[in-house]
């Protein structure tokens, strides 16, 4: 074999030794960094938001014709972050209203906001259906409901989070918000007349929130 061939074959396993030295380099910096991020995220413990559904304003809740059913209300929740070292990024959340396991609303989009540490987001959306099919067993049981004076509606929010500890920014989770709201109508109604067939319910209600 000629000198040139040596040479040529030479470089050959000095490029294959760089090329494995460098993958070796390269899987190790990754699993450092990824050791450190697991251990920030295990000593800072980021903990999920807390909700509350502070109020409802009933603007419309009426079953006819006999299984359709119209409402609209406004709601106010308010999102506490309670870490000090971890911020939330909302990047969906839908707001919509579900009486005994059927949604009876459109979702109302909440835009897509940032929450720092500590902070407080209060937000008030509309949420309403018009001649929304309930099945038979669920207009039943609102008519009933109706005729007692109260109804037991759930306000929930679906979307996605996602968490932020110094520059470093987590995959989306999703956020599951599941708020209990108690109407009460008639002589029973502990609302407040707040206009033209309008009336507004102070619920303070602790909301169940997963992550």
């Amino acid at each position: 074999m000629s000198a040139k061939g040596k040479d040529c074959g030479n470089h050959g396993k000095i490029r294959q030794r760089r090329l494995r030295a460098f993958c070796a380099c390269f899987l190790i910096f990754n699993f450092i960094l990824l050791v450190t991020i697991l251990l920030v995220w295990a000593i800072l413990q980021p903990t999920k938001p807390k909700f509350i559904l502070q109020d409802a304003t009933v603007y419309a809740f009426n079953v006819t014709n006999p299984n359709l059913l119209t409402s609209s209300f406004q709601v106010t929740l308010s999102s506490r972050n309670p870490n000090d070292k971890v911020g939330v990024y909302y990047d969906k959340l839908d707001v919509y209203a579900v009486y005994r396991n059927q949604q009876i609303t459109l979702r109302t989009e909440i835009p897509p906001t940032y929450q720092g540490h500590k902070d407080i987001n209060v937000w008030s959306p509309y949420i309403y259906g018009n001649s929304v099919p309930v099945s038979p067993n669920n207009a039943e049981s609102l008519l009933q409901d109706q005729s007692s004076g109260a109804v037991m509606l759930l306000i929930k929010a679906d979307g996605r989070v996602r968490w932020k500890v110094g520059s470093f920014i987590s995959g989306k989770y999703h956020l599951y918000v599941r708020c209990p709201a108690y109407i009460t109508f008639g002589t029973r109604s502990t609302g407040i007349v707040v206009g033209n067939n309008a009336i507004k319910y102070q619920l303070v209600q602790q909301c169940s929130v997963s992550v």
